[in-house]
Formats: structure tokens, C-alpha cells, sequence
């Protein structure tokens, strides 16, 4: 009986940890976006966004006109916020991490997975 409890113990240890989602706070966010630019799919349509330090935020996608928005990051909610153009109001984002990959999260939408590229790179190579 110990012999088998031991043996238990041993199974659980030797398991890898799983992974867990992590709610990026708000100084973690503004690190990771901040000069950078966000590529994904966006409604199964591929997006490139760069995200620049002055607080603008240009949104591209192949065959479409690029547009022009404001980001910011709410300190209090820790949530990434932008306004476009046709906007009343600033919309949040959560900033999710999960596995290596980030996640854009909002209650409108389901989890929506991006990965970050170092600088502006709203062309692709």
C-alpha cells in the first residue's frame, strides 16, 4: 500500500505542470505592445497592427485601406483600449497569455489568439 502511494507520488511529480492563461497587467501590456505590431486573424481575415509609443495605432489588412486609431492602456482595469475612427467610445481588451501565444479577450468575443513581432512590420516580408 505505501509502496503504491509512493509510486502515485512519484507519477504526479514526474507529469508535466500545465500551462495556465495569465491576465497580463496593465505595465505588462504596455511593454508588450508598445513600438510593436500584433499579427493574427481577425474574423478569419489576416491583420498586422502596429502599436506606436506616441499612442497611435494603425490596423492592416491585405487588400484593404489601413486605418488609423488611438491606443492606451487603462491602468485600473488592466486592459488595452482603442478608438477608431467611427467610434464614440474607447473599446477594452483584455491581454490574455496562455502557452507562448497572447489572446486579444473581450466579453463580445471569443478568445482571439495574436502573436507579437518586434518594431513596425505592418508589411509583411
Amino acid at each position: 500500500m505505501i509502496r503504491r502511494a509512493f509510486l502515485a507520488c512519484l507519477l504526479v511529480l514526474a507529469l508535466p505542470a500545465q500551462a495556465q492563461s495569465v491576465k497580463l497587467k496593465a505595465h505588462e501590456i504596455d511593454a508588450l505592445l508598445s513600438g510593436n505590431t500584433a499579427v493574427g486573424k481577425w474574423d478569419g481575415t489576416a491583420y498586422r497592427q502596429f502599436f506606436d509609443a506616441d499612442g497611435t495605432t494603425i490596423y492592416a489588412q491585405a487588400g484593404a485601406r489601413s486605418t488609423r486609431g488611438q491606443w492606451r492602456i487603462d491602468a485600473d482595469k488592466d486592459e488595452y483600449q482603442s478608438l477608431w475612427p467611427r467610434d464614440s467610445d474607447w473599446e477594452g481588451w483584455f491581454v490574455m497569455e496562455w502557452d507562448g501565444t497572447f489572446y486579444w479577450v473581450s466579453k463580445k468575443t471569443p478568445p482571439t489568439p495574436f502573436k507579437l513581432l518586434e518594431g513596425e512590420q505592418l508589411v509583411s516580408p
